[in-house]
């Protein structure tokens, strides 16, 4: 890996940290749309993270995701419950984002933010 890769991974591995921390402000202020939305972001700027190392990067989110799942989870580096959890807290966020009359629950902010925890843990592993 070379320095460049290095440092771009460590920087959106603090920037995955630092909106995790936002993501528990707001299930804590019971901002849970907020919470769900900041919960994807910390785990997606972790995988980008985790991409960086290879110098590999996509301006599409979905391709993100698809690669890293191709990649990583499909070849056990990461597990396949990150996996499946990544694909939940995707789809989740999408929901919160975009649908008019999604009604975001403490549950759901709570198992968004412990998915969130899981990948960035598991990317710090890795």
């Amino acid at each position: 890996m070379q320095d460049k890769d290095r440092d771009l991974s460590g920087y959106r591995l603090s920037l995955a940290q630092e909106t995790l921390a936002n993501a528990k402000l707001c299930m804590d202020n019971q901002f849970y749309r907020d919470c769900i939305n900041r919960s994807y972001y910390a785990a997606f700027y972790a995988i980008k993270a985790v991409l960086a190392t290879e110098s590999v990067d996509f301006k599409r989110h979905k391709d993100a995701v698809g690669y890293f799942n191709k990649k990583y989870v499909a070849n056990g580096i990461f597990s396949r419950e990150a996996g499946k959890r990544l694909g939940r807290l995707k789809m989740v966020r999408e929901e919160s984002d975009y649908s008019d009359f999604f009604i975001a629950s403490k549950e759901d902010a709570e198992k968004q933010y412990e998915t969130a925890e899981l990948i960035i843990k598991e990317a710090k592993k890795y």
